[in-house]
């Protein structure tokens, strides 16, 4: 199926980049707003990133434990691991969120439309280190490819966990944004189809792995993400398996538990 791409205009300020709302679709009219693959009380605050439960964060900012969620609880937005030791990130392949605790299928997509710009919260890995060290970053680098990098996917279902990848953004290089929620916004807007499912490909690696909330709760085994590698490869996380060849299908036979991808996406849905 061939897919169109919609060309809207973007902005670039303050060091991040913003979607300009004022969206329009030729022939029909603007469309719902929605941002796919957030949970109920997450709270999307682009920037430095924020500590859990009013501790300082990577960045120095102080945590959001009282901020109000979508569901007017506590923020209980995901806040990725780095740089603690052990750092931990996505490394080589294409993932999507299942669940995230009573919450199924986040990265859905419930209403065809158009994806507009895609988010990530990025932890924040050490870029230097004492003598005889290396930093966390430099590790990362040398043995998972290259620099740190993302993009996302939209995939569609396909029998026996397999998946068949529609459509996907450009890379772009993720060191600026080190501790950051940044959004990107796409220039060439991509199509999505009700049923298809919004995935995050990384090349390289990503320090896009949560393992507690921003309230201070860890994930426990009721959240969980999926990745494209063979079951007999799961714990081997160093071996190319990115999702990257349109219409190819691949298996996501990997399930990981108590852990939360950091990323998400703004649709504009079709009325």
């Amino acid at each position: 199926m061939k897919r169109a791409l919609l060309t809207i205009a973007t902005v670039v300020g303050m060091g991040l980049a913003a979607t300009v709302v004022a969206v329009v679709i030729p022939g029909i009219a603007l469309g719902t707003m929605t941002e796919i693959g957030i949970a109920p009380g997450d709270v999307i605050t682009y920037g430095s990133s924020t500590g859990s439960s009013g501790v300082s964060g990577v960045s120095g900012v102080s945590g959001a434990s009282g901020v109000s969620g979508a569901t007017g609880v506590a923020d209980s937005s995901p806040i990725p691991q780095c740089p603690a030791s052990p750092c931990v990130a996505v490394s080589q392949t294409t993932g999507f969120q299942v669940k995230v605790g009573s919450t199924h299928s986040i990265t859905t997509i419930k209403r065809s439309g158009w994806i507009v710009a895609w988010t990530l919260t990025l932890g924040s890995p050490t870029t230097s280190a004492p003598a005889g060290q290396i930093s966390q970053t430099t590790y990362f680098d040398q043995h998972e490819g290259g620099p740190a990098s993302a993009g996302i996917a939209v995939l569609e279902p396909a029998p026996h966990l397999e998946y068949t990848l529609v459509a996907q953004s450009p890379v772009e290089q993720l060191l600026p944004y080190f501790g950051e929620t940044v959004q990107f916004p796409l220039a060439n807007s991509i199509e999505v189809k009700k049923g298809e499912i919004l995935a995050l490909t990384v090349p390289t690696w990503a320090p896009v792995l949560a393992l507690s909330n921003a309230a201070g709760h860890t994930y426990g085994k009721f959240t969980s993400w999926r990745a494209s590698r063979p079951k007999s490869g799961c714990k081997v996380t160093s071996t190319q398996t990115a999702q990257q060849s349109l219409r190819s299908t691949t298996q996501y036979a990997c399930l990981y538990q108590s852990v939360r991808l950091t990323y998400s996406a703004l649709l504009v849905s079709t009325p």
